[in-house]
């Protein structure tokens, strides 16, 4: 028993004597580790914020605001010229609208098939066209001479009812011929007769994108 507990004690002393070198060892690399860094690892925020600078109290009074607006925007001549740089984008953007390029369209004019729609009612003459004018006419004519009133007011439900049978007919044309040109296509039905109606009942040079066809031209 006693040579038993003999190597039992010897076995203990030499685990105690392992485990604290492998604590020295330790201690000795995260005091290297502190050593050679100095200071705690910073948070992300507080980081970013160093990075930005200090910022800048709120102004306290309105000319206080106004006078940091305008620090802020630059010169005269600076805002002249990103006004200038400003508009000749837009125009360009406009040019290319009205030239029907597709990424400068408007969602509801995108597309091939609104393009082919464009281009039938475009070749067509359609008598939806002539209300705008025509009901300017009629409007001034009852202004100059208040006794037609009921005249101008029956040809106004008259063309009205024009409007309403082309309307139908020529809602009828685009869809059969949408579904001949894309088969495939959902973009069919009243939505689709509805906005070659609109197109066709503006004035040709007000129509936006611009006509690629002139009255007659085949489709």
């Amino acid at each position: 028993m006693k040579l038993f507990r003999r190597g039992e004690s010897d076995t203990t002393d030499a685990t105690a004597v392992t485990t604290a070198d492998a604590s020295a060892e330790a201690g000795a690399v995260a005091t290297a580790a502190t050593a050679g860094k100095g200071r705690p690892t910073p948070r992300r925020r507080d980081a970013e914020a160093r990075k930005r600078g200090p910022v800048a109290p709120a102004p306290l009074t309105s000319k206080e605001a106004r006078a940091r607006r305008k620090a802020t925007r630059g010169s005269k001549a600076d805002r002249k010229v990103a006004a200038a740089e400003r508009r000749a984008a837009a125009q360009d953007r406009r040019e290319r609208m009205l030239a029907g390029e597709d990424k400068y369209l408007l969602p509801r004019d995108r597309g091939p098939v609104r393009a082919h729609v464009r281009d039938i009612v475009d070749a067509r003459r359609n008598l939806v066209g002539l209300f705008m004018p025509m009901a300017l006419v009629l409007i001034l004519s009852m202004f100059a001479a208040p006794g037609l009133q009921t005249i101008v007011t029956l040809a106004m439900l008259v063309m009205m009812a024009f409007m309403i049978v082309e309307g139908v007919f020529l809602g009828r044309i685009i869809n059969n011929r949408v579904r001949e040109r894309f088969p495939d296509t959902t973009d069919t039905g009243f939505k689709l007769g509805w906005y070659a109606f609109v197109r066709a009942s503006q004035i040709r040079k007000m129509r936006a994108p611009k006509p690629r066809l002139s009255p007659g031209d085949p489709v």
